[in-house]
């Protein structure tokens, strides 16, 4: 039965959020300083998408946050009721400081549960803002995404948020706030580092866990995985070698450069160019003639694929590829350590995403390769059936 009242639901928005994705860069922290916050950013887009679901639910739910782009412009393009708390520093840009104090505001209100839009740093400046004890949910649309505190996409935020409206049992656990260790990625490695911890509401396989990071034990593997990849690869191809550690095994096999958090562009074994953004990329692929494949692997404990770390492949490249020329990588542990979750992708177009769904090749190790599932469906339709 839904709660009679209103529900209050605090929205912050960084648009900012994701915009260093395409560029290459490694986060988005810096733009705020050099750029105007524009109004089709990805945050917003992204954002829209759960708040018009959440309309659409004809639910009585109240949106309450700053001014314009961090919340207030959104909740009416939505058609949500809005209640305005306050407005950031610049109408055109978006500062962390922002960001902490309207999610100051929005505690001291209070609402019901603050749903924040962006990354890591976003969910930083959250935490800064409220503490570890007022629920708040993430939606993801950051470049770097270590946290457990987020959705694992807009339409998994909407039914957390209906779950909650609609007096589900959903239970609220502590979940970590983590952010790149800067000092490690500065000596080749990338760790994520914690943080703090926030309260979240969670509901089935909606909410995304933390990325795991780290090689342990899977040097062989990866040395197998990549010997395999050296006896498949053929002139003609042009290969896109994309982040991760399992990816960097390749690189490192051919004794080429490899960018940590980016894509290298790899032709007849020969370092072709080096942290390519999403223009290089299609003006890459515009001059080649021949095939192209990309090469990625999967966020160990999450199982995204695509839309995290990995935005310099837009929708539009990514149809561009084709499914059929993306060559999926990892250890069987890593597989394993998903506890039979599916692979996700969360590219920023709901109908590409839905036709990413089925069975896909993962190779695991030398001349070994499985199928494994991609998208939600049916695993949360099998967790429904038995309510």
């Amino acid at each position: 039965m839904s709660i009679q009242r209103s529900f209050k639901l605090g929205l912050i928005v960084n648009p900012y959020a994701g915009m260093g994705g395409p560029l290459g860069q490694k986060g988005s922290d810096l733009l705020a300083s050099k750029t105007d916050a524009r109004d089709d950013n990805r945050a917003a887009a992204r954002g829209l998408r759960c708040l018009k679901m959440l309309a659409e639910s004809g639910l009585a739910i109240e949106v309450l946050g700053f001014d314009g782009l961090m919340a207030g412009a959104l909740a009416k393009e939505a058609g949500l009721p809005f209640q305005s708390v306050g407005r950031p520093q610049n109408t055109l840009r978006s500062y962390p400081e922002d960001t902490e104090n309207a999610a100051a505001r929005l505690k001291a209100e209070p609402v019901d549960l603050i749903l924040f839009i962006g990354g890591d740093g976003t969910a930083r400046d959250v935490c800064r803002g409220v503490g570890e004890h007022f629920p708040v949910l993430g939606l993801p649309a950051g470049v770097k995404m270590h946290s457990g505190v987020y959705a694992i996409s807009p339409e998994s935020a909407t039914e957390i948020i209906l779950g909650l409206i609609n007096g589900e049992l959903v239970e609220l656990a502590q979940r970590e706030v983590r952010d790149i260790d800067e000092a490690a990625f500065t000596s080749g490695a990338v760790r994520s580092r914690y943080f703090a911890e926030m309260l979240v509401p969670a509901l089935g396989g909606f909410l995304q866990n933390v990325k795991i990071a780290g090689r342990e034990s899977e040097e062989l593997v990866l040395t197998d995985i990549a010997d395999y990849l050296l006896e498949e690869m053929t002139g003609d191809c042009l290969y896109l070698i994309g982040p991760g550690s399992t990816t960097e095994a390749i690189m490192d096999r051919m004794g080429l450069r490899n960018t940590l958090l980016g894509f290298d562009a790899v032709l007849a074994g020969e370092l072709l160019d080096s942290d390519v953004d999403a223009a290089a990329i299609a003006n890459i692929v515009d001059q080649h003639h021949g095939p192209v494949k990309v090469v990625i692997t999967l966020i160990g404990g999450q199982g995204h694929i695509l839309g995290r770390g990995n935005q310099q492949l837009t929708p539009a490249l990514i149809r561009r590829i084709g499914r059929d020329n993306f060559m999926i990588v990892a250890s069987k542990g890593k597989i394993s350590a998903l506890a039979a979750r599916p692979l996700l992708v969360d590219s920023n177009d709901p109908k590409l995403d839905k036709e990413w769904e089925g069975f896909i090749p993962v190779i695991t190790g030398y001349r070994d390769t499985i199928l494994y599932p991609v998208g939600l469906g049916h695993e949360l339709r099998s967790e429904h059936s038995h309510e």
